[in-house]
């Protein structure tokens, strides 16, 4: 098909929603940033689309907790345009980023079929340390179907954020995920560690996620979100060692992800 069409979602407090229509673009997708009143006033909107975005910053000011607003804004007024990128048959994606994944995680749809539908099975909560953290950090992919993640074994990506901590309510739901395949991408010890399911220690694990969780796809790996940005190294130049570097990749370890979204539709 021709190059896929991005909704990248905007709301008041939103704030990286140029660099990650940036980021599908440079990856030859055609991006559109539309605020959410507007979807709402206009929700036939969504049919000219086939990748969603929800994009990092600080949706409504986090207020309550972080992504809540938007998720039930989204949960009221929106949930066909939801049901259709995550549910529908049709062939779709929805990406995630920082306070993406938490408004995904409130609606539900990166841990959905898991649990007994009576409660959360899994969420995003306070750091260890009880404040915002700001880091770049390693990070290893695991055995998963994510379309997002195609090819892809090791990152290091940049991570801002205070609600981040990935916590399951039971070992027996981590452990569910995990053989689905979708605690998708960990944090890890250095740039040649692979997957690891004890809790590392801060600063390699920055927040004391279950499993050292950074991010989660659903069932099908169409539904990904994830806590670091990936649309802050896109450029070899963004990684903050570049001028000590012998040889400079073509992209920064970011660009894949929004890469592997756009070829998906080829």
């Amino acid at each position: 098909m021709s190059s896929p069409r991005v909704l990248v979602l905007r709301a008041p407090g939103t704030n990286c929603d140029e660099e990650t229509a940036y980021a599908f673009e440079k990856a030859g997708a055609i991006a559109e940033r539309v605020h959410v009143n507007r979807l709402i006033e206009n929700p036939v909107l969504k049919d000219r689309y086939q990748i969603l975005c929800v994009p990092g910053g600080f949706s409504y000011g986090d207020d309550i907790a972080a992504g809540r607003i938007l998720a039930t804004r989204l949960k009221q007024h929106l949930g066909d345009l939801v049901h259709t990128f995550a549910q529908g048959n049709e062939d779709r994606l929805i990406l995630g980023i920082c306070n993406g994944m938490q408004v995904l995680m409130r609606l539900g749809v990166l841990t959905q079929g898991v649990g007994d539908g009576n409660s959360a099975p899994a969420t995003l909560t306070w750091n260890n340390h009880g404040r915002f953290e700001d880091r770049w950090v390693h990070l290893a992919v695991d055995t998963t179907p994510c379309v997002f993640l195609r090819d892809v074994k090791r990152m290091y990506l940049p991570m801002a954020h205070a609600e981040g901590k990935f916590v399951a309510s039971s070992p027996q739901i981590l452990s569910e995920l995990k053989s689905q395949g979708r605690l998708a991408i960990r944090y890890s010890k250095n740039e040649s560690s692979g997957v690891e399911d004890n809790i590392l220690p801060f600063p390699s694990n920055p927040n004391g996620a279950d499993a050292n969780v950074a991010g989660v796809c659903d069932v099908s790996g169409r539904v990904f979100g994830l806590m670091p940005h990936p649309e802050r190294h896109l450029e070899p130049t963004h990684h903050p060692a570049w001028t000590r570097r012998v040889e400079q990749p073509e992209y920064g370890d970011g660009f894949a992800i929004f890469k592997n979204a756009v070829d998906w539709f080829e």
